[in-house]
């Protein structure tokens, strides 16, 4: 089968086309004949560091995470799946797990889903790693309706989502962004856009909350950022951060007494632990998609398999507006 292989890690221009042997099934699998794929920050990350990051995948390697596709091929013990079905999910691309860059791929089933079928494949590929870590990064926070949710970054890969998922659980939804396009694709999401650029957390706290804080801040910024997650908090309350990779003065979180969770969705595919709550919070994004509550943004560029290396580039570029797609099929 075709495939984009990486034998060195680096820049995107690392990648490389290859023919390599297509996969066979295995007990608990299925294989899926790759539509399309996106591209993930972690991607990028595993790309250039490669043994300089402990999920990295030795070389060779097919990078690439996430996916939608038919499936081809059905093995011993999956009875949920048959061949011909249109399926989503995150199942490689990282240790042990070869990804989502070639024409084939042998996915754990209780990695998948069905596709929702409203998405197209390309939309439906834009969704697994950033959709569940919105909704698990959520419901760690315990959400409720009425509660006001600050999503930093909502107009970014996990932020646009978690938006819209709020919102789908009933909550009042604020957004940070950072320009036009940006405070646009908030707005036009449900989102109250907050330009952090002009509005400093203590002036949009006073403004949204009467001074009060955000009941959960959901943090796909990262970095030093959480500081600002942490100020903008009402006291006891939630912060989810998906980009924890931080030393940090935890001060004011304690004299708040929030809460904070560390979302890592990545965890199931590494260690084989609990891969069926992915594929069940799959199923649960599947019908909130069909209920017309959550639609994936895609940026406005579309690469081939074989432009993998022009699509790292738009994301790592900064002007990507959504999810960057590469179609396979």
């Amino acid at each position: 089968m075709k495939a984009m292989i990486v034998n060195t890690f680096g820049d995107p221009e690392v990648f490389e086309k290859a023919e390599v042997t297509k996969p066979t099934i295995k007990a608990g699998h299925v294989l899926v004949k790759m539509a399309a794929t996106s591209v993930n920050t972690v991607d990028t990350m595993i790309r250039q560091m490669g043994k300089g990051l402990p999920i990295s995948p030795p070389a060779p390697a097919i990078l690439g995470m996430d996916f939608a596709g038919t499936i081809e091929e059905v093995g011993e013990g999956v009875s949920e799946y048959k061949v011909g079905d249109e399926v989503y999910g995150c199942a490689g691309g990282l240790a042990d797990l070869p990804g989502t860059l070639a024409e084939y791929m042998v996915a754990d089933a209780n990695l998948i889903a069905l596709k929702p079928t409203n998405l197209t494949m390309r939309e439906a590929a834009a969704l697994p790693l950033v959709g569940i870590t919105a909704y698990e990064g959520l419901l760690r926070a315990g959400i409720k309706t009425g509660q006001k949710v600050l999503v930093h970054g909502g107009s970014g890969g996990v932020g646009h989502v978690a938006l819209q998922l709020a919102r789908h659980f009933g909550a009042n939804v604020f957004s940070t962004g950072g320009g036009e396009a940006q405070l646009n694709l908030i707005e036009k999401l449900g989102g109250i856009p907050i330009n952090y650029k002009n509005e400093s957390v203590e002036e949009y706290v006073q403004k949204h909350t009467n001074g009060d804080g955000f009941d959960i801040v959901f943090d796909s910024v990262g970095g030093t950022n959480m500081s600002k997650s942490f100020e903008a908090s009402a006291l006891n309350g939630q912060v989810v951060s998906t980009v924890a990779l931080v030393e940090l003065d935890l001060t004011t979180a304690h004299f708040k007494g929030l809460s904070l969770h560390v979302v890592f969705m990545l965890i199931p595919m590494l260690h084989n632990f609990h891969r069926e709550k992915h594929g069940l919070i799959l199923k649960a994004l599947k019908s909130i998609v069909e209920e017309g509550e959550l639609k994936p943004v895609l940026d406005d560029t579309s690469y081939k398999l074989e432009e993998i290396g022009k699509a790292h580039e738009r994301l790592e570029s900064g002007k990507a507006m959504g999810k960057v797609i590469v179609t396979i099929d």
